[in-house]
């Protein structure tokens, strides 16, 4: 059986987008250092079995800055969904850290909402029964 072990996405600053996943989702960073021959920084968050790695370059002034035509784009994240234990708990802690849930669903087979961190960077949050 295949399975998907992480996704690499760019963002300003590494190592905040790592600590608020770190907050948001009870993640730990399994890795962190030099990328792309000392071109950038990545640091990797998640579980043991799967991560986000985040990535910037060396200077994160020349990351060019998230369209809001991701769905329009090709090879772009449209977002990435995470699955939860309990949404509702998640729903505060995403409010109290500053963003805004968004495009809530209750739908067969599960309860989702969305954000967007600060690089714009989108989110769905997903729990099932």
């Amino acid at each position: 059986m295949s399975r998907l072990e992480h996704v690499n996405i760019t963002v300003s600053n590494p190592i905040a987008t790592a600590r608020m996943l770190e907050q948001l989702f009870g993640w730990r960073i399994r890795w962190e250092g030099e990328a792309m021959d000392g071109q950038g920084y990545t640091v990797h968050v998640g579980t043991d079995d799967s991560y986000v790695a985040v990535y910037s370059g060396k200077d994160p002034k020349q990351v060019v800055p998230k369209s809001d035509a991701s769905y329009a784009t090709r090879g772009a994240i449209n977002h990435i969904g995470i699955v939860v234990d309990d949404i509702d708990v998640i729903e505060e802690k995403t409010i109290a850290m500053g963003y805004t849930p968004q495009n809530h669903a209750d739908y067969e087979p599960g309860r989702r909402f969305y954000f967007a961190d600060d690089d714009g960077v989108e989110f769905e949050v997903i729990s099932y029964p």
